[in-house]
């Protein structure tokens, strides 16, 4: 029985040499010439640091159109608060998201079984399994999900036959 699995994760090689990039860019950039501007990454978590909004804001465009370049969906990060560190340099946090919430799967699950499509849609773990009888039901599950689904990217993965 043909079966997929329904994911939501970055891949974190794209991510760290995204970040690599934007680095390279900030220390060679003239507008950031002897400011404290740098982005680190540890695991999941990205911080940006700088010496003002300004800097800050900057910092975050040089990463996004990183990202971007490297096809990495910007839709995975989630934008902590700007604090402040030492005199007058900032600094932010950024979570890269990973996996289908509860709340999302459940939506996946609903969805699938709304449209009367021939597939079941089951949750494990922080992926959603979708089984069916012909491989035609599950490419019209994987429209139906790509259409619907706009506020999390969403990659389908595990294809078995």
């Amino acid at each position: 029985m043909p079966s997929f699995d329904v994911v939501s994760e970055a891949n974190m090689i794209e991510v760290k040499n995204a970040i690599e990039q934007s680095n390279k860019e900030i220390a060679t950039r003239f507008d950031f010439k002897g400011s404290d501007a740098r982005v680190e990454q540890k695991d999941r978590e990205l911080t940006l640091f700088a010496d003002d909004d300004f800097k800050l804001s900057q910092v975050k465009d040089v990463v996004l159109s990183k990202l971007a370049k490297r096809n990495v969906d910007v839709r995975f990060l989630d934008y902590g608060k700007i604090e402040k560190i030492g005199g007058d340099k900032l600094k932010q946090v950024v979570e890269i998201k990973k996996g289908v919430t509860g709340d999302l799967a459940k939506k996946i699950v609903k969805m699938i079984k709304d449209s009367k499509i021939k597939v079941q849609a089951s949750i494990q773990g922080d992926a959603v399994r979708i089984n069916g009888t012909k491989r035609d039901d599950l490419q019209s599950a994987i429209a139906l999900l790509k259409k619907d689904v706009t506020d999390t990217p969403l990659d389908f993965n595990n294809f078995r036959d």
